[in-house]
């Protein structure tokens, strides 16, 4: 494919009217997430003729919404910023952290082809991908970890290039937008607060800004689009030139059977005027499974997610777990032994003015940043803030069992709050008051006046400042080891003045707390199958086309968070995998 993209002047069909009934296509897809679209490019970059399904009315799912670091050792821009690494290296930092968690030969399955996943994306399609000088491992203390290469990132897309299909991509989060819609990521946000600072900065800021209101003058969104929004438009713009099929608002209702073979499915889809179209569909490849996972089928999650309320999920509305429920019933088998069923983190909510509530995780920008601690109801520290997301959710739920702990308290003082904002608050410390009065960030002029609000006991909130200050001014959290690998350092502040860049003491008031929940980010339990991403049944037989990839998949990572992009990295190996399997069955090879 040439490096020269044209914009698209023709609207992609997502009715499913398109289709005759019992039509035939070489692959079904079902779902539009990172992994889905991997899998249904990768198919149509073969040649194959693929129908994709979408049950929502945009496609993205919370790939759509993330960061789209996309976690994928070995590729060629990784090795040039990191040529040191190996893929035995990788193998040894996955045994270490994940261990008998997960099947060791998925794991090398990984390993040999997320490279070549990659390399056939960036040379066959408009996805292209960038790294980052550092961007550590999130367990960077064991052995084989490193502090750059295997996190890639997919580069910004120009969304004027999918013409009248740029609504198809679902919006982003409007929690991580600024200036009403304007998506951001850390290289804006890194210029946009130096803005007065530096020309560099201001221009660029700028030329963004500038960009971003012609955009809303043009257009019914803005256009510059990054991160999950950029590796979703640039994955449709590739697949709506490859002439693939596309439904959305569809529903898989039935999956058709012959003995132990999936030959295709029943669609359902309705229509803005209430009417609906039914289709029979037959694959000769088979049906993939990519439909984000369990977390919003109801008794799964009650089942698996004890006491996590679906009201602190940040993921996608689309993650019902049905179209996995038909795998089930087809003989498909949930794993097992994972350290948890799902990945996680802290998040905070709050109603938005339209009645609808904003999820925000806690990822990097706030928690383990100095003049910030947690504290449980009782006032204590009780972890190391400056953790992975994924273990500080885990942590949250542990604690609970002991001493309440949901939610608990991310508490920073005004001087910390100016610097780097806490979760929805923008850094500069302004604009508070609508976040005051609804309660979702609480003040206290003293320690003392904040244990007041948060209903915590005073003198043990005043204990735990006071003996937490200590160690930021001495540069050792003796408790918890705060900022003590590469991991925790990468995501402090490297400006910082004290000694130790995740550490900095509370003393400038007033003092400000917002309540954290265990959110549920995706889900690591799904179904067992073999290196071809073939969904296996009880007696380990692959049940032939039936496959299953993404969060539908049972994750290779067994429950653990080793390091960024650790679920869009396998989902898009796997979709490659998958791909490949099922054009051959459907050529008869």
């Amino acid at each position: 494919m040439s490096n020269a993209l044209h914009p698209i002047s023709h609207r992609i069909s997502t009715d499913l009217s398109q289709l005759q009934d019992h039509d035939t296509v070489d692959l079904v897809v079902i779902g539009s997430g990172g992994a889905g679209f991997s899998t249904a490019l990768n198919a149509a970059i073969d040649g194959a003729r693929v129908l994709l399904v979408e049950r929502m009315s945009q496609v993205g799912g919370t790939t759509a919404w993330s960061a789209a670091t996309t976690w994928v050792p070995g590729t060629k821009r990784g090795l040039e910023v990191n040529p040191d690494d190996t893929p035995e290296r990788v193998a040894t930092f996955l045994n270490l952290a994940v261990g008998e968690r997960s099947d060791a030969k998925l794991r090398q399955a990984f390993i040999d082809n997320g490279p070549h996943a990659i390399a056939k994306l960036e040379a066959h399609s408009a996805l292209q991908f960038q790294v980052r000088m550092l961007h550590p491992d999130y367990l960077s203390e064991l052995e084989g970890s490193v502090l750059r290469g295997r996190a890639i990132e997919p580069q910004p897309f120009d969304g004027k290039l999918l013409g009248p299909n740029l609504p198809l991509v679902r919006d982003p989060i409007p929690e991580f937008t600024v200036l009403g819609g304007m998506m951001v990521d850390r290289d804006d946000i890194f210029h946009l607060l130096r803005l007065t600072q530096t020309w560099k900065s201001f221009s660029y800021s700028v030329r963004i800004i500038v960009r971003h209101f012609l955009d809303k003058l043009l257009h019914p969104r803005s256009t510059r689009l990054v991160m999950g929004n950029a590796l979703i438009a640039r994955m449709l713009y590739s697949y709506i030139q490859r002439q693939g099929l596309l439904v959305t608002n569809t529903e898989v209702t039935q999956l058709l059977q012959e003995g132990n073979s999936i030959e295709g499915v029943a669609l359902q889809q309705t229509l803005p005027d209430g009417s609906v179209v039914k289709r029979m569909v037959h694959s000769k490849g088979g049906v993939v499974m990519a439909s984000g996972g369990f977390n919003r089928h109801a008794t799964r999650r009650a089942d698996l997610l004890h006491g996590a309320k679906e009201a602190w999920c940040p993921a996608a509305p689309g993650h019902t777990g049905k179209a996995q429920e038909l795998a089930l019933q087809a003989g498909g088998q949930l794993g097992k032994g994972g350290l948890s069923h799902a990945f996680w983190a802290p998040v905070s909510t709050r109603q938005r003015a339209d009645g609808s509530t904003a999820v925000f995780p806690h990822f990097v920008m706030d928690r383990g940043k100095p003049g910030m601690l947690t504290v449980d109801s009782q006032g204590q520290r009780y972890l190391n803030e400056s953790t992975s997301y994924h273990l500080f959710g885990i942590a949250m739920q542990a604690h609970h069992a002991t001493t309440p702990s949901v939610p608990s308290w991310l508490v920073c003082d005004a001087g910390a709050l100016k610097r780097y904002g806490i979760g929805m608050i923008r850094p500069g410390g302004k604009g508070l008051e609508p976040f005051l009065a609804d309660g979702y960030l609480k003040q206290g002029h003293t320690l003392e006046d904040l244990a007041q609000q948060l209903n915590i006991p005073k003198e043990k909130l005043k204990a735990t400042v006071e003996r937490f200050n200590t160690f930021a001014d001495n540069g050792v959290d003796e408790d918890f080891q705060r900022g003590t690998t590469d991991y925790q350092r990468a995501n402090g502040d490297a400006t910082w003045h004290g000694p130790n860049p995740c550490l900095g003491a509370l003393r400038e008031g007033p003092f400000y707390a917002v309540a954290l929940y265990p959110g549920d980010i995706g889900a690591a339990t799904g179904l067992i199958t073999n290196g071809d991403a073939c969904v296996l049944n009880a007696q380990g037989s692959a049940i032939v086309g039936l496959y299953a990839v993404g969060n539908d998949m049972h994750s290779i990572m067994g429950g653990v968070y080793p390091a960024p992009g650790i679920t869009i990295g396998p989902g898009v190996t796997f979709g490659y995998l998958a791909a490949k399997h099922a054009v051959a069955r459907a050529r008869g090879a």
